[in-house]
């Protein structure tokens, strides 16, 4: 397990692979003092407590693997909760709920509405008429599990989790948006859309290691934004009904595949981590954590196949173009747009019958899969190696867990 304790090793006359439990050491102490942390612990945030030369992080009552399962989901969290936090500043329902919450969990976010981007929500209603209720609810719900889990995880007296010090990435400067320091950006998105034609497959799984095309080609190729950048993203079009611009169109498009990526990443990772921990109350918390991200991701896989069609639609800032086939022309079972369901495919063995699942659920490498992932988005375009460094670590710990008997 990466959290026994071992002694410093000696670089010298021992040298020591980065991925083995003694190099992951030497480059948490190295992270820890490139963000300028000095003496016996540390405390970023006043959340993040780690021995520069104890090892690993404290577990307190947990095993050291259901620790570090758990500071992982936290940290995971803590990202979803700061880019659903971007979608709701411009597009969700404006009430106080969300800046409220939002405002006692991070340092010097403002508890105010910010009134929201009206042409950008009003492009993502056309994927759904309630989808600010839907954005204002998925917020929330990031920001309740990354408060629950950091609070369990102090109730055991083991360590908790803090992204606060690489809040630094730039805000959109779009009317809407709150002008404060980001996580992750979602002005640059490369997004996978196989999740698609993975969920309608009946004869592939990729625990199998079947690989599945992307729905929407273009989306994965270059960089594209999933919110208005400035306003000028947001112009009025008179030409176009509700005067909503093509390319406002493709953004909010652009927006309804992303927040289903995100999602059906949650729907897997916690089945997959739940398989590895030890004791039956953080199974539960990773049972029923895991059941919302599920019902997000439905809810987003059904709105966004009613993503309006568009055709070549250039960006006039990067140039690059994207193409929405639109419903009517998603044709055949990989690409029906009311297929939300998954479609029954093979599991575990070849040899069973085919049946509905959520899917991936291997275990194997299951949390360091979610933060490549989440880097090939594009969603840290911008943040440090320290950043990378730290996501890294404790991505390793949640795969070395095991469950103990």
């Amino acid at each position: 397990m990466a959290s026994d304790r071992l002694p410093a090793p000696n670089l010298t006359t021992h040298p020591v692979k980065e991925d083995s439990p003694a190099g992951r050491q030497i480059r948490r102490r190295s992270f820890l003092k490139g963000i300028g942390v000095a003496g016996a612990a540390v405390s970023a945030g006043g959340l993040l407590t780690t021995e520069l030369f104890g090892a690993e992080e404290r577990s307190g009552s947990l095993t050291a693997g259901d620790a570090a399962i758990l500071r992982f989901l936290a940290a995971a969290e803590i990202i979803e909760s700061d880019l659903w936090l971007q979608y709701t500043e411009l597009a969700g329902t404006q009430d106080n709920e969300v800046p409220t919450l939002a405002s006692q969990l991070i340092p010097g976010y403002p508890n105010t509405v910010t009134g929201g981007s009206p042409l950008y929500t009003l492009a993502l209603t056309q994927l759904d008429g309630d989808m600010p209720q839907y954005i204002h609810d998925n917020t929330e719900d990031e920001l309740t599990h990354e408060d629950f889990i950091n609070a369990y995880l102090a109730s055991k007296g083991a360590d908790t989790v803090s992204l606060d010090q690489f809040r630094t990435l730039p805000s959109s400067k779009a009317t809407g948006a709150q002008q404060v320091g980001r996580i992750t950006n979602l002005m640059q998105l490369t997004v996978d859309t196989s999740w698609w034609t993975r969920y309608r497959s009946r004869t592939e799984n990729p625990d199998f290691g079947d690989k599945f095309p992307n729905a929407i080609p273009s989306l994965a190729v270059g960089q594209h934004t999933a919110i208005p950048r400035t306003d000028d993203d947001v112009k009025p079009d008179p030409s176009k009904p509700m005067n909503i611009s093509d390319f406002t169109q493709a953004i909010a498009n652009t927006a309804g595949f992303h927040f289903a990526f995100i999602e059906q990443g949650g729907s897997s990772l916690y089945p997959q981590l739940a398989q590895r921990v030890t004791s039956p109350e953080v199974l539960r918390i990773l049972l029923s954590i895991g059941g919302t991200e599920i019902t997000h991701f439905q809810t987003w896989h059904d709105k966004a196949g009613n993503s309006p069609r568009l055709v070549n639609v250039a960006d006039p800032v990067t140039k690059v173009k994207v193409t929405f086939p639109g419903a009517d022309h998603m044709l055949g079972e990989d690409l029906q747009t009311n297929l939300i369901m998954p479609e029954p495919t093979k599991f575990l063995s070849k040899n069973f019958p085919v049946v509905s699942i959520i899917r991936p659920t291997a275990t194997k490498g299951a949390a360091m899969a979610a933060l490549k992932s989440f880097t090939d988005d594009g969603l840290f375009i911008g943040q440090t190696q320290g950043f990378f460094d730290y996501l890294r670590d404790l991505a390793e710990d949640a795969d070395d867990a095991r469950r103990e008997h």
